[in-house]
């Protein structure tokens, strides 16, 4: 892309006929806004994959024990994994992926080669299941440098296949403790220590240079049970939202996870890294009630604001009891997460044998969005079936909410065109292909093409 100025006399004097596609507009062009829907890629509720229908989303997620692809020390059966991924895709979504070792009511996740080799199990009755009833776990030795070894293996191969697949949205860390949460409450004593959680953070890091990764603890240098992560280019998952979010500054709620930011001094990782995170089970089927019963100051806004999730979890949203009132409540607050990236101003004229373009965008929302996705120009002619497209190199990542509008300059070779009116569209391609747009919050959003934006009319001259 080339970038010019659109403040040169030159360039102005050269303006062509510009129709500006903004109904109702502010003045020449601004371009209205309208709410983005609240299936936009990579946020908003996410499903699981039994529950796909009934509430719009743009993201699935399952657990996955890792005995289910592990079958050897450098061993892989991808298949039960790859399935999760093309079927959400074939659904339009992108993924969320977590390996667990242990679930509680359910058998082990660790692989059984290192079972057959004699690795140490814990079964015990885990009573730390709320809402659900206590069931037994099996906790295995965490220390153990066969399962170390294996682990270490496991996210190599995971990453040397995934990373960047844009069937992947992103990556919890999971693998270490009760549902792959990082932690064996009450028996905290039989977690991983920080020489073995470190080993795995390092891993990751190294294996997904591309894909986002997130953990659930956020923990600085002082924390006394888990290895630094504040510096680290990981992400953060809140598995208590609505429930245990929002610092309350009591010290019997130290480990609610606002509070956890702040002693990691990571309160401002939103910035450049996601947060997601799982509505609690005892609030799935009544948070978006009216009055909610989420927890006094634990209130679905207020957590949405303190920690600026993405995207979260939530089986309530997707069951048919969800309806009126409170349905409409649950689809603005997954508007409400994450980006909305809206084009408040776009300039547009002919000159020099180019299309130009001065676009302002704004993001509206209160997490960036974590990918650089293309962002691509388009010129459709008047018949609305020529259609020809210009990648750009704008970057997405960059535009944060709260901060001053993106300018977005560039220009579109016009030498060859036919004489006669053509559409100026912008749009960000979804590189998995068949996934949902990502749609700007305007007006003019999908006016003329699916998945673009009508920016204006130029009128190319003979």
């Amino acid at each position: 892309m080339h970038t010019t100025s659109p403040d040169s006399p030159a360039l102005l004097a050269a303006l062509l006929v510009l129709l500006w596609g903004g109904a109702g507009t502010a003045g020449a062009g601004m371009l209205a806004y309208a709410p983005a829907p609240p299936d936009n890629p990579l946020k908003g509720f996410v499903a699981y994959p039994r529950e796909h229908a009934g509430f719009p989303h743009s993201l699935e997620w399952d657990y996955t024990p890792l005995a289910a692809v592990m079958v050897g020390p450098t061993e892989f059966h991808w298949e039960p994994f790859e399935r999760k991924l093309e079927a959400a895709r074939t659904r339009g979504c992108q993924f969320y992926a977590r390996f667990y070792l242990e679930w509680p009511g359910r058998p082990t996740g660790v692989p059984q080669f290192l079972l057959d080799a004699g690795l140490t199990l814990r079964t015990w009755t885990n009573t730390n299941t709320q809402p659900f009833p206590p069931a037994i776990d099996h906790t295995p030795d965490y220390e153990d440098p066969r399962l170390r070894a294996a682990l270490l293996s496991f996210i190599r191969a995971f990453g040397a296949r995934y990373d960047g697949d844009p069937r992947l949205g992103f990556v919890g860390l999971g693998l270490l403790g009760t549902w792959g949460e990082w932690h064996n409450h009450p028996n905290d004593a039989w977690f991983a220590s920080k020489t073995v959680q470190r080993e795995v953070l390092d891993a990751y890091e190294a294996a997904f240079p591309r894909t986002r990764l997130v953990t659930r603890y956020p923990a600085g240098a002082d924390d006394p049970r888990y290895a630094a992560n504040d510096n680290r280019a990981i992400g953060y998952h809140d598995d208590s939202f609505a429930w245990a979010t929002v610092d309350t500054g009591r010290a019997q709620d130290a480990w609610f996870f606002e509070a956890r930011l702040r002693r990691a001094g990571a309160v401002a990782k939103w910035r450049t890294q996601p947060i997601g995170g799982e509505v609690r089970p005892e609030v799935w089927d009544c948070v978006f009630d009216e009055p909610s019963c989420a927890p006094a100051g634990q209130e679905f806004d207020r957590c949405l604001e303190a920690v600026r999730v993405s995207w979260l979890c939530c089986e309530g949203v997707f069951r048919s009891r969800l309806q009126g009132p409170a349905r409409e409540r649950a689809i603005h607050a997954a508007q409400r997460m994450g980006y909305e990236l809206h084009v408040c101003q776009a300039e547009v004229w002919v000159a020099e044998a180019q299309v130009r373009l001065s676009l302002s965008v704004t993001n509206t929302g209160v997490a960036p969005f974590y990918y650089d996705w293309p962002v691509e120009l388009g010129l459709l002619d008047a018949a609305g079936t020529g259609l020809i497209i210009h990648r750009t190199d704008w970057r997405l990542s960059t535009i944060l909410p709260g901060e001053p509008s993106a300018a977005w300059r560039g220009d579109v070779p016009a030498s060859g065109l036919p004489a006669g009116p053509r559409r100026v569209l912008v749009r960000v391609a979804n590189p998995m292909p068949g996934g949902r747009p990502l749609r700007f919050a305007n007006l003019a959003q999908d006016r003329d093409l699916e998945g673009w934006l009508t920016l204006g009319t130029i009128d190319v001259k003979p």
